[in-house]
């Protein structure tokens, strides 16, 4: 039997073991850089390098990597070996200050939009002290920041740091304003549940769209899909539980906080959920998950899909990031309290997330804002592309009566005034979960349920940080000049929910109803990624980047051509995997069916010319023009794919991308229907692929 508090965070460089194998002078100055961003002196380095070293040795290590997340959307890593040459033909173990603090990586090759020339390929990394350095698979995981030889950031920690640094310093300017003088830091914390599809290794193999894209790009409809629901929180097969458990063991090492485990409602879909933690942390410990998600998988015949929508007609994949404010010394500033209605410090911050969500749609819809996530946002697994908020019934009838000057009568009967109270704790949460609603408050935290689950979350807490940033910095500049701070609060809170209410619905989000009444209300509906990205680098996005000093103009700018290109390229592998597919595989599959059901037909004939082979002959036909009208498909999305490059090439991205999603996404789903429907008539014995029955329903 493992003993899990032993092995939890064994791996893991963190603070128990810093305090255990540092002297104390040591420590002291590291946490001084850590908490109060001081910079790291090269003897506190050189030291915490050594131990750092000398522990990892004893992990089995023996390479360190600084651990990356460049525009790539995954992270990166180059291993360098501690060996070092000591000139007698022989090694030592060796690790310095300054390669812990800051490595070089040749850049040329990583996305930048622009921000570097060739001549200036170099990139550096540079530690991130608050986000532990683990061990992993024989090295030392060093996570960095990644910046350009021009000072640039090529990724996506440095402003997700740059935001919760920002936001501390407002959400310390609104506590001040209550006479909280205890707290010294306000953290962003993050809870990101984690959806995904375990497919049989051997199935995986022989689907090419699987194995390029990370989707299935056909596949008709299986008899079965998840129409009973018995597959959402049932039984867990044993060969995933083996896995499941596997999974755990190794994020525990890793100190990954892995909580809750269960069964999805698509077939072979499954969830796993971490406990809440400082969203820097969290964000490196999920790409740590999917990271290990699939390594494990590999090791018990599966493959791990972490694609938004691997199946159509089935339940796709989201990451529901559950966000919340906490202050050092451990209150969560979104916990209502005993009487919310009371509770103004609360109010105060709960409305500056309204505002900022209202006046900020455009950028909250382009952080998840991904071809993949177009496939998924909208259905009936996922939230649709109009963003609006949940509060539930009481904290609405709150909001309401603070609008309308009158008194709440709460759900106990009785009648109160707003005041500036702050009550430690509320025992009833009154909301509930509007499963359609993007953003929904759900009792102490907002859960943010658009992201798409392959997508890193380091942007999008970015810009959840950096719009509530800006509005409690507006709401701090006005109460601080206020003459009468409880008469200015409340009006406050009164004129924000009136201005910006529209965000709030509590309906059905699936609703066509719901389209037209937000319209009416004056709400975005960017209903794919190409329709939002334009936002990003709207002059109002780009100054509130800038005013915060979160990202400059010319790094928005590179992030939205970076975004632009990775978009047609992703239409573009998905367009030549559907050709290869279909031209190699799908047509000379339909052709020998329909070859062997005419020899069946003469076969017939010749026995008895009086024998009926209409159901041959309608078979042959259908085969014969669905074949065709594949051949014809491929050919229009092979002019396509030539014109995407013609327009690449003349320089306008965001033409292009809008090319590829008005002409060659459409071809794709045309050709998609030819395909899907002949799977239905072939021979299994001849169909090419595993089939949606095999992918999802093999015995696993």
């Amino acid at each position: 039997m493992d003993n899990i508090p032993e092995m939890f965070a064994s791996c893991v460089f963190n603070d128990d073991v810093m305090r255990e194998r540092l002297p104390r002078n040591i420590y002291e100055s590291l946490h001084n850089t850590i908490d109060e961003g001081r910079d790291l002196d090269l003897t506190v380095a050189n030291i915490v390098a050594e131990e750092m070293k000398n522990w990892a040795v004893s992990k089995g290590a023996t390479h360190y990597t600084h651990w990356f997340q460049p525009m790539t959307g995954f992270p990166a890593q180059k291993h360098e070996a501690f060996i070092k040459p000591d000139g007698q033909s022989r090694v030592i173990m060796d690790f310095s200050g300054k390669e812990l603090i800051r490595g070089e990586s040749d850049a040329s090759s990583f996305p930048s939009g622009g921000l570097r020339a060739t001549f200036e390929a170099r990139g550096y990394t540079a530690w991130d002290p608050t986000s532990y350095a683990f061990v992993r698979e024989g090295s030392l995981y060093i996570p960095t920041v990644f910046c350009s030889f021009g000072g640039y950031a090529l990724d996506s920690k440095t402003p997700l740091l740059r935001s919760m640094q920002d936001l501390n310093i407002q959400a310390l300017r609104i506590l001040r304003l209550f006479g909280n003088n205890d707290v010294k830091r306000v953290m962003t914390t993050t809870g990101l549940e984690q959806e995904y599809f375990l497919i049989d290794k051997e199935m995986y193999a022989k689907r090419k769209d699987l194995e390029f894209c990370g989707r299935t790009l056909f596949g008709a409809k299986p008899p079965k899909g998840q129409e009973i629901d018995d597959h959402y929180l049932g039984t867990i097969k044993p060969r995933v539980a083996a896995y499941m458990a596997d999974l755990d063991k190794e994020l525990w090492k890793l100190g990954i906080f892995a909580k809750t485990k269960h069964n999805e409602v698509a077939p072979s879909q499954h969830e796993l959920a971490p406990v809440f933690t400082n969203t820097n942390t969290a964000v490196d410990h999920n790409l740590l998950i999917m990271e290990v998600m699939k390594s494990v998988a590999d090791r018990h015949g599966f493959v791990c899909l972490l694609g938004e929508k691997p199946f159509n007609g089935v339940n796709g994949s989201g990451k529901h990031c559950n966000w919340s404010l906490t202050t050092d010394t451990g209150v969560n500033l979104l916990e209502p309290g005993l009487s919310p209605h009371e509770n103004a410090q609360f109010l105060l911050f709960l409305t500056a997330l309204i505002k900022a969500v209202d006046e900020y749609q455009d950028l909250v819809r382009v952080s998840v804002a991904t071809a993949s996530n177009d496939n998924r946002l909208g259905g009936n697994e996922a939230p649709p592309a109009i963003v609006s908020m949940y509060l539930g019934d009481d904290l609405t009838a709150i909001f309401e009566a603070a609008e309308n000057g009158s008194e709440y009568c709460g759900s106990g009967g009785s009648v109160m005034e707003i005041g500036v109270h702050v009550l430690p704790s509320f025992p009833k949460d009154s909301t509930d979960r509007n499963r359609t609603s993007p953003f929904a408050f759900t009792g102490n935290k907002f859960e943010f349920r658009m992201p798409g689950s392959s997508q890193p979350m380091g942007d999008i807490n970015t810009t959840l940080n950096l719009i509530v940033s800006e509005e409690l910095e507006q709401f701090a500049d006005e109460l601080e000049g206020a003459e009468d701070f409880n008469t200015t609060l409340n009006e406050l809170i009164k004129r924000t929910y009136s201005q910006h209410k529209r965000i709030i619905w509590g309906g059905d989000g699936y609703s066509e109803s719901w389209k037209k009444e937000a319209e009416n209300r004056g709400l975005l509906h960017l209903r794919d990624c190409i329709d939002a990205l334009p936002y990003m680098v709207s002059d109002k996005n780009v100054t509130l980047y800038e005013k915060h000093s979160i990202l400059s103009g010319e790094e928005i700018k590179a992030r939205y051509e970076i975004r632009l290109s990775t978009y047609r390229k992703q239409i573009k592998i998905e367009a030549l995997t559907m050709l290869e597919m279909v031209k190699k595989s799908v047509i000379p599959a339909a052709v020998k069916y329909s070859a062997e059901l005419a020899e069946a037909a003469n076969k017939k004939l010749k026995f008895s010319p009086s024998l009926d082979v209409s159901v041959e002959k309608t078979l042959c036909e259908r085969i014969s023009s669905l074949a065709n009208a594949c051949y014809r498909t491929c050919t229009e999305i092979e002019n396509c794919v030539s014109v995407t490059h013609e327009l690449h090439v003349k320089g306008d991205a965001l033409v292009t991308a809008r090319y590829c999603r008005d002409n060659t996404v459409p071809l794709m789903k045309t050709l998609r229907g030819y395909v899907d429907e002949l799977e239905t008539i072939v021979d299994s014995s001849i169909w090419p692929f595993p089939t949606y029955s095999d992918l999802l329903f093999t015995e696993v």
